[in-house]
């Protein structure tokens, strides 16, 4: 199994993964032609791509699904709450009703020899939902725009040798920034996003000896900023006793380094 985040952050995201045979998209925030500019640099081509996974429907994870799927003519996989939303977006243009592809959370399904779970999480969007995908005994593991976590998020998570999580925001960046009280009020809040910290509480509870790489993703332009949400994150694991060095972030506007186990 292999991930490369492909763009990540509140301006758009998409993530890459794969294996042997098969290759999926994770959300498609982004335009078809940076999408397509960052499968090409890891060597896939889009028509490889044999699905795409939509989380919510939100802008900055949808912006580019309506050219990727009528110029490749990809199945989308996405609740029925969030399909609905997708239909009512006009700036995606038509999308072939054939290509929708109803999921439900906690119902496992396949892409070839790819099995991915959806999960249920707490955001403000129709029935939105996270992935973990697995194949040959590796897993995967994709969490972003969360809330907040509990019991049900760890027991999905928890075995992913491959982890992407988010870490939104500072908390005092935010506090101290721009945004009006009402959309801090709504970051801050249980169908917002993860901070820095909660983020490297998460953390702690899913680290075990097969965990091999975690990616940060998602984070906020105005609020965090790489070498911030990645100290916190490692203070945390250190001082909880984890001496972890597969950290990495995402990039915002640029491939990450795709990571394999």
């Amino acid at each position: 199994m292999k991930l490369c985040s492909i763009a990540s952050g509140s301006s758009g995201n998409c993530i890459y993964v794969g294996s042997d045979k098969t290759n999926i998209l994770v959300d498609v925030g982004i335009s078809a032609k940076r999408i397509e500019n960052g499968l090409s640099s890891i060597d896939i081509e889009p028509d490889t791509i044999e699905g795409i996974l939509i989380t919510h429907e939100h802008t900055d994870h949808i912006s580019g699904l309506g050219v990727m799927a009528r110029r490749y003519n990809i199945p989308i996989y996405a609740t029925l709450e969030t399909v609905k939303a997708i239909k009512q977006i006009k700036s995606l243009g038509k999308i072939d009703e054939e290509l929708f592809r109803i999921i439900k959370p906690d119902e496992t399904f396949h892409i070839n020899d790819i099995s991915v779970n959806p999960f249920s999480t707490s955001h403000d969007a129709s029935n939105s939902v996270c992935y973990t995908m697995q194949s040959k005994g590796h897993k995967v593991g994709i969490a972003t725009d969360l809330g907040k976590f509990d019991d049900y998020i760890l027991s999905n998570l928890a075995g992913s040798n491959i982890l992407m999580l988010e870490a939104n925001h500072d908390v005092n960046m935010l506090m101290v920034g721009k945004y009006p009280y009402y959309l801090k009020q709504r970051i801050l809040g249980d169908k917002g996003h993860l901070s820095n910290k909660t983020s490297a509480d998460l953390l702690c509870k899913l680290m075990h000896s097969k965990l091999k790489h975690i990616v940060l993703g998602h984070l906020s332009k105005e609020n965090n900023y790489e070498e911030l949400a990645y100290e916190t994150v490692c203070c945390e694991l250190h001082s909880q006793g984890f001496n972890y060095s597969g950290i990495s972030v995402a990039n915002r506007d640029t491939p990450s380094q795709i990571v394999m186990i």
